[in-house]
């Protein structure tokens, strides 16, 4: 079964809010078995509602729309659709009666405004909101269905879970949809489609591949429409396939990163990991922190910015800092023994580099990056020069230092440590 969704507000479109919606809303459609052919955000005019909606209903069996429904003279959604729908508006008894206890409960005016939330077209079957006072209204015509929910995430939520889903699944029935996600670290999307590309051209033509880059990984999704056989073995036996063809940059499945492989890794050797950042300012500490158990083998981290912490806290050579510079292997490396030393662990990261936009040079331009690994064998260090954007070289070169203690991690035996 086709879908689309239609998000409505004009705070959507001059950038005033993030459109989250329709992200969730899809999410959950395409687990359900429904396809999404298009998600539209339009602006709060009965015009740019219409002809949206005329648009969607022209190739899709079922339309979502949120926004629109709040009690002020901007939200014009719910009489657009009494005017698309026929009929006429009628007060609904239970929303009626369950806003004003909620207002009443709040010590707010039950004026003509909240009242003006009860009423609904009588040609649509009203969703209760429990969360909220702008009710839910489902629609269908030649077919079709229409449904209209309120624009507050968690309101939409409650509704989407307790009303819509289940009345999609009755009124079309279940068709099922499989998404696998892999995710690999270390590859360039064209180097990483070249590498792969027999297994991909080997692929049974039931399933179908997508590539979804980002700076600092790419996921590859396998994915099986109308599914009535064994697609869900036929996608875990290719990604295992996968695996085996690129074992150095495949990281996991699903919400895998290369700071939860390495995390993994860590906890299964029971390793211990210690951390010196300069460039990075804390971003690699808290990526391993944010996960749980990090307790389990993090055992402290240093944020040397300056070289006086450099020196003083990490015991980097103060000769060595002036003669090669802050961003150099000899600090790099030095930084990583000192802090393993610092924290008596068995691995040790440290980065420190020039993150921009300023400071850059012809011999270390804006981007260039040392990352060091220290581990019970010898420590050592690789340089890296990113790009020009400070965020995202942050986010490299963190992504980047962890991904190297993955690799040392898989290839070390248990007599390394």
């Amino acid at each position: 079964m086709k879908t689309e969704i239609i998000t409505i507000g004009d705070e959507i479109l001059i950038g005033q809010i993030v459109d989250t919606n329709s992200a969730w809303i899809a999410e959950q459609l395409n687990a359900a078995g429904f396809t999404v052919v298009r998600k539209l955000s339009v602006g709060d005019t009965r015009d740019a509602i219409l002809d949206a909606l005329d648009e969607a209903l022209a190739t899709s069996d079922a339309v979502i729309l949120t926004g629109g429904l709040g009690p002020t003279k901007d939200d014009i959604t719910k009489t657009t659709l009494a005017e698309r729908f026929g009929g006429r508006m009628v007060r609904d008894e239970a929303t009626y009666l369950r806003n004003e206890r909620i207002l009443s409960a709040r010590g707010i005016d039950y004026n003509d405004l909240n009242k003006g939330q009860a009423m609904v077209p009588d040609t649509a079957v009203v969703l209760q909101n429990l969360h909220g006072t702008a009710p839910g209204m489902w629609f269908e015509a030649e077919g079709k269905v229409v449904v209209s929910l309120p624009g507050v995430p968690f309101e939409m939520k409650e509704l989407m879970t307790a009303e819509v889903l289940p009345r999609l699944l009755d009124r079309f029935g279940r068709h099922r949809i499989i998404h696998r996600t892999a995710i690999t670290f270390g590859l360039a999307e064209s180097v990483l489609a070249a590498t792969i590309a027999p297994w991909e051209e080997a692929l049974p033509s039931t399933l179908h591949l997508a590539y979804l880059p980002s700076p600092s990984q790419v996921r590859l999704r396998l994915s099986a429409y109308d599914v009535s056989g064994n697609e869900a073995e036929e996608i875990d036996r290719q990604f295992r396939r996968l695996e085996e063809l690129i074992p150095d940059y495949f990281i996991g499945y699903g919400d895998a990163t290369v700071f939860s492989a390495a995390a993994r890794l860590l906890t299964a050797r029971g390793a211990t990991l210690a951390l010196a950042e300069s460039c990075t300012g804390g971003a690699l500490s808290a990526s391993f922190t944010a996960m749980p158990g990090a307790s389990d083998y993090l055992l402290g981290s240093v944020v040397s910015y300056s070289n006086e912490v450099k020196a003083h806290v990490l015991r980097v050579s103060e000769h060595d800092l002036k003669r090669f510079g802050a961003v150099s292997e000899p600090v790099a490396c030095q930084m990583a023994e000192g802090v393993r030393r610092l924290c008596d662990s068995d691995y040790a990261l440290a980065t420190t580099g020039i993150a921009g936009p300023t400071g850059g040079s012809a011999e270390k331009p804006v981007g260039t990056v040392w990352i060091a690994l220290a581990t019970p064998a010898g420590v050592a260090a690789r340089r890296f020069v990113f790009g020009q954007l400070r965020a995202q070289n942050i986010e490299r070169a963190a992504a980047t230092a962890a991904n190297m203690l993955r690799v040392a991690l898989q290839h070390a035996g248990v007599g390394d440590l």
